[in-house]
């Protein structure tokens, strides 16, 4: 009976695998290898960790920012506010400077509640006139042109059998 050898058993590619295995083993076991290697495994292992930093700096910026857009959508205001009566009278007391609580010009109506542009006609010594209020807050009286050259105040005028007399 033959008896066989250490790598009985085993097939050729198993036995050339460990073969390459040990020749690498044997190439590491050079000082000037391993230094090498411990320097490139170093940077590599330095450039992954400044990834991970990097990816980690971009998320916690990226969640900063998308909370602040939600906070500031948070602010807006869901509705928009109307005008009343009372709150253009504050408005346009407030323009002219006239007491609020005894105001020499009235408004009389509103004729377009928008909360961009509103009309009001107001009234002072009986005489009535087309006023505007901007973003609920400027008030201003005087012809106003769309952007086709249209005159909206003489047009609103004429609408509401408002004379155009002296102002």
């Amino acid at each position: 009976m033959r008896t066989r050898g250490r790598t009985a058993g085993y097939s050729d590619i198993a036995i050339k695998l460990n073969m390459k295995i040990r020749d690498i083993l044997k190439k590491l076991s050079n000082p000037r290898v391993r230094r090498r290697l411990k320097i490139g495994l170093s940077v590599y292992g330095c450039l992954i960790i400044l990834g991970v930093l990097f990816k980690v700096v971009y998320d916690i910026g990226y969640f900063n920012a998308q909370s602040l857009k939600k906070d500031q959508i948070a602010e807006l205001p869901t509705t928009y506010p109307v005008l009343t009566l009372e709150s253009a009278q504050r408005i346009v007391s407030g323009a002219l400077k006239e007491d609020p609580n005894n105001p020499k010009t009235i408004v009389d109506q509103i004729i377009d509640n928008d909360h961009k542009l509103s009309t009001v006609i107001i009234e002072n010594n009986k005489i009535k006139k087309i006023a505007w209020i901007i973003d609920m807050r400027l008030f201003f009286t005087g012809d106003l042109f769309n952007n086709e050259g249209y005159n909206l105040t003489e047009g609103i005028e004429h609408h509401y059998n408002i004379n155009r007399g002296s102002y």
